[in-house]
């Protein structure tokens, strides 16, 4: 019975490593899928990231675009209200000028009839030059 058990046991026994060998290449199957499937995940996040940089630097360059955009058009809007004020006080200028020019006609005339006045009638001219200045001085006294 010895040779029975020994051919039984000899018989598990190989029984056993030829199943630890299946085990053992069922593992190295596994293992070896599982190193495939993290190359895979390592390339696509690669992958992403790559395309995660790109999408990045076109927003970057349209916000630059944009940017660039609403200063020139900001720039032509302040040109175009310089050149309004520029407009304008040129002519607020010479209107300015003209009415100045006005006043000094006036003021020639006016200084003209007045010393024409005074040469006619200098008596009266004192008279009112006295009660002028006699009105101015109580008027600048009653302020102190």
């Amino acid at each position: 019975m010895s040779s029975k058990a020994e051919t039984a046991a000899q018989d598990l026994k190989a029984e056993a490593r030829g199943a630890a060998q299946d085990i053992g290449n069922k593992a190295r199957k596994v293992a070896d899928a599982a190193s495939d499937a993290a190359e895979t995940a390592r390339a696509r996040g690669e992958e992403l990231l790559g395309s995660a940089r790109d999408h990045a630097a076109d927003l970057a360059d349209a916000a630059y675009a944009k940017g660039e955009e609403a200063y020139e058009h900001l720039r032509e809007k302040g040109a175009d209200y310089a050149g309004r004020a520029r407009h304008e006080a040129g002519r607020l200028y010479h209107d300015a000028e003209r009415r100045a020019a006005q006043a000094a006609h006036y003021a020639e005339d006016y200084y003209d009839e007045v010393s024409d006045l005074v040469r006619r009638k200098p008596a009266q001219a004192l008279g009112i030059a006295a009660g002028v200045g006699f009105l101015l001085g109580l008027i600048l006294a009653s302020r102190r």
